[in-house]
């Protein structure tokens, strides 16, 4: 079965995109609607900007959208997926190559998904950090053990992870990482603590655009972070995406499962290759490959 995976936020490069624009007419179009629909010139950004303009969080969040989901859009009858699934941000993507969501209300909650994201983030100072090495039951339990907002956020592949919450708690829970054993414990240059109970308030913001956003039934399940299991029931869907950001990615669960089910191929589709890097560690034996 053929499966099609979608990175999040961190995938962005200058350039990004560009030749989708110059080679094809249906994606000339879809960029120039998306520059209407959020009011500034994403693309001149895009192909043309600095890492550090990339980097704002109006930007970075629609660009990957954008990437990935027009990147789909112009595969035409080769892009047929038997099931999708989409990393963080990269969920969203997936949610509009499988129908559940349009182009235009896909971008539009994007980009107040990452409006809100930044709103939290102003609130208390947060992080996040990468563990190598430890096995996930030790991550949490060293999480369960400090002071403070600290929890496992992305579940990547075995041996890394990724923790999220209040800064000083992170801190310390680092230091705890490494007395356990890790092979590093990092502080991620992020803006804040995504996946974690600190994104609280943006949850709740997003919540009201998704609300009133029209779901459809999809043409193939999304495996979705916070269950790592097939979905097709549009209104669970919908109920799943509220809690994601304030809940871990589960992406090495969401690979296997895709595994379990009969996954073959792996295409990621976007930006960067992370995904498929990840899903070669998850399972030596996966097939990936990049459109």
């Amino acid at each position: 079965m053929k499966a099609y995976v979608f990175p999040g936020q961190g995938a962005q490069f200058t350039g990004m995109g560009k030749d989708l624009y110059e080679t094809s007419a249906l994606a000339r179009e879809l960029f120039e609607k998306a520059n209407e629909i959020l009011g500034f010139r994403i693309t001149d950004i895009m192909f043309e900007g600095t890492a550090e303009e990339l980097k704002e969080t109006k930007v970075t969040q629609p660009a990957v959208f954008l990437h990935s989901v027009i990147l789909a859009k112009t595969l035409g009858e080769d892009f047929k997926p038997e099931m999708v699934a989409g990393h963080s941000l990269g969920e969203f993507s997936a949610l509009v190559a499988n129908g559940t969501l349009s182009f235009e209300d896909g971008l539009k909650l994007v980009s107040q998904r990452a409006l809100a994201m930044q709103k939290a983030c102003e609130i208390t100072p947060s992080t996040m950090a990468a563990v190598l090495g430890l096995a996930d039951n030790v991550v949490e339990e060293v999480c369960a053990s400090i002071d403070g907002v600290v929890v496992a956020a992305n579940y990547n592949c075995p041996g890394q992870l990724v923790i999220s919450g209040e800064t000083t708690a992170v801190e310390k829970a680092c230091e705890a990482m490494k007395a356990a054993g890790a092979k590093r414990a990092l502080i991620l240059p992020v803006g804040g603590a995504f996946h974690s109970p600190m994104m609280e308030p943006a949850r709740e913001e997003l919540a009201a655009a998704i609300e009133a956003t029209t779901f459809a039934t999809p043409i193939c399940p999304v495996y979705q972070n916070v269950t790592a299991s097939a979905i097709s029931d549009a209104n669970e869907i919908k109920k799943n995406l509220i809690i994601q950001l304030t809940a871990p990615v589960k992406w090495t669960q969401s690979v296997q499962q895709m595994i379990a089910d009969g996954a073959t191929l792996f295409t990621e589709v976007g930006p960067g290759k992370v995904l498929a890097g990840l899903i070669t560690k998850i399972d030596k034996e996966a097939v990936t490959a990049n459109a």
